[in-house]
């Protein structure tokens, strides 16, 4: 608890400054349960509004903006893209998103410092706080054992999205548990303590029912087992349960 009111006392602060100098004032990247804390403050005591993003549609890890009612200018989230390449293509080992966080956080860089982070192939794109780019640029120079470069890119010419895999199953309905046991092939009742420990995330928003029925095209997060999107229910068996479809994140 110590660490949520230090977190939110935190975020006032900045909207404090924002409303105060009349500047756009910004976060690190935030996870989903801080951006969940965000939404529970009402900042119009604050004299601003929040907006926050990760770069792209769906991302995770996203940067929250302070923007005071009389902002007259116009801004930018203080982030860059960095692409990252094999020095070596022949020779370079097949990399995992852990593989990438690691070798970066293994600069000495804080986790709230590194937004989203994609991989595409033997390529992998993501994030940073601006002000780590050029640090980012002459440092990663390893990633595992594969020598990589690094250069800064436009995230929206790359071309690169998060990889999914479709899955489908029938569910007795699509209450969450139901969706996420599909998802992870875990049982029913291993997703209660994910649902009602707080780990479990629908368009961003906390959710601690097992009951909550997801609607078409939702997002879901869940800490420790990954990301998926609900598709949708594609029919129905002679038994009454539900064929639907799922897109999970690799």
């Amino acid at each position: 608890m110590e660490r949520e009111e230090l977190f939110c006392r935190r975020m006032e602060e900045l909207a404090d400054a924002a409303y105060s100098r009349g500047i756009v004032t910004f976060s690190d990247f935030l996870d989903l349960y801080e951006l969940h804390m965000i939404h529970g403050i009402d900042w119009r005591g604050h004299g601003v509004t929040v907006a926050h993003s990760g770069g792209y549609d769906s991302a995770e890890r996203q940067i929250a903006a302070f923007l005071p009612d009389a902002l007259l200018f116009e801004w930018q989230y203080p982030w860059k893209c960095l692409k990252v390449l094999p020095a070596a293509p022949k020779f370079a080992e097949t990399l995992t998103h852990r593989d990438y966080l690691g070798s970066i956080l293994g600069l000495g860089i804080e986790r709230c410092k590194i937004g989203d982070i994609l991989v595409k192939g033997n390529e992998a794109c993501f994030f940073c706080q601006e002000r780590m780019a050029d640090f980012l640029l002459q440092e990663l120079r390893t990633v595992r054992h594969t020598s990589v470069t690094v250069e800064a890119c436009d995230f929206q010419e790359q071309g690169f999205r998060p990889e999914e895999e479709e899955i489908t199953g029938t569910v007795a309905s699509v209450r969450l548990d139901s969706v996420i046991s599909l998802a992870f092939s875990i049982s029913r009742s291993s997703t209660a303590p994910l649902i009602e420990g707080g780990k479990v995330f629908v368009n961003g928003k906390l959710i601690t029912s097992n009951g909550y029925h997801l609607n078409e095209g939702d997002l879901i997060s869940v800490r420790g087992q990954g990301k998926f999107r609900y598709g949708s229910m594609m029919n129905q068996t002679k038994k009454g349960r539900k064929l639907i479809n799922l897109f999970r994140y690799i």
